[in-house]
């Protein structure tokens, strides 16, 4: 079995993989203060829940990580563990070009959103993926990444919008019946759903006119659901997309 880790700065991704079928998949918090120790206490806590063990069942681990405290703990780990490891970062075989003016900027997942693109969707293709940022990740005709755009994301701005605000407090990401909102509820939701599906629209729209015809566009990512069914921009939605790049790309480092 193969496990998969995505490190994101709000949560963490963990899917385990039989041979190219993800059979499991958990989401849990990110601390950035983890332990090596505390990191396997969680590990193994999850894969009990499949009648798995971290020692036993798991032959590798593939790691995207965009927090690199963590990155460091989980390699910590995996080292005591003496389990194999590929971790995405400078170095590591891919598979597609990165055409990026320095591609060590470029986070893990967008790289593995972008490998899985390709092989499941071919290019041109945009991968909009809904996390702590709403990242657009941009794959040309000939299957290389050439870039993208990085906005807040959903949840982020939600936030900072009511902490700055004292007459408004949190609501949910649920789509409203109406643009207009009769309610401060609904105005908000109304917002948040409809601004952020026009902020994808509008952003989608130009990178898909400079990579030219036949544009593929793929959703993904925790906070997708909220906005997902008021873009007109989305042709895909692929919730785990990123592991599925993590399989690929340590796949192609066993050769």
């Amino acid at each position: 079995m193969l496990l998969a880790l995505d490190v994101g700065n709000s949560s963490t991704v963990v899917g385990v993989f039989d041979a190219d079928l993800l059979v499991h998949h958990w989401r849990l918090a990110t601390q950035h203060s983890w332990t090596p120790d505390e990191v396997a206490l969680h590990l193994q806590g999850l894969l009990r829940f499949a009648d798995l063990d971290l020692r036993r069942d798991v032959s590798g681990v593939v790691v995207a990580s965009v927090v690199p405290p963590v990155t460091a703990t989980v390699r910590a780990m995996v080292e005591r563990h003496d389990l194999p490891t590929v971790v995405v970062a400078p170095g590591i075989r891919t598979g597609i070009p990165l055409r990026y003016e320095d591609p060590r900027e470029i986070g893990a997942d967008r790289i593995a959103n972008a490998v899985a693109a390709v092989e499941l969707y071919g290019g041109p293709a945009v991968v909009v993926d809904f996390g702590t940022s709403t990242n657009f990740d941009a794959i040309d005709r000939s299957g290389a990444f050439v870039g993208g755009a990085i906005a807040p994301g959903v949840a982020i701005s939600t936030d900072a919008l009511v902490a700055r605000a004292a007459q408004l407090s949190e609501v949910s990401t649920d789509r409203p019946e109406h643009a207009i909102g009769r309610s401060t509820v609904q105005a908000l939701q109304s917002g948040i759903v409809y601004g952020f599906a026009g902020q994808v629209d509008a952003v989608v729209g130009r990178i898909a006119a400079e990579l030219g015809p036949g544009v593929t566009t793929v959703a993904t990512g925790g906070m997708a659901p909220a906005v997902l069914e008021a873009c007109d921009s989305i042709d895909h939605h692929d919730p785990w997309l990123t592991l599925k790049g993590l399989r690929l790309v340590w796949d192609r480092n066993q050769r």
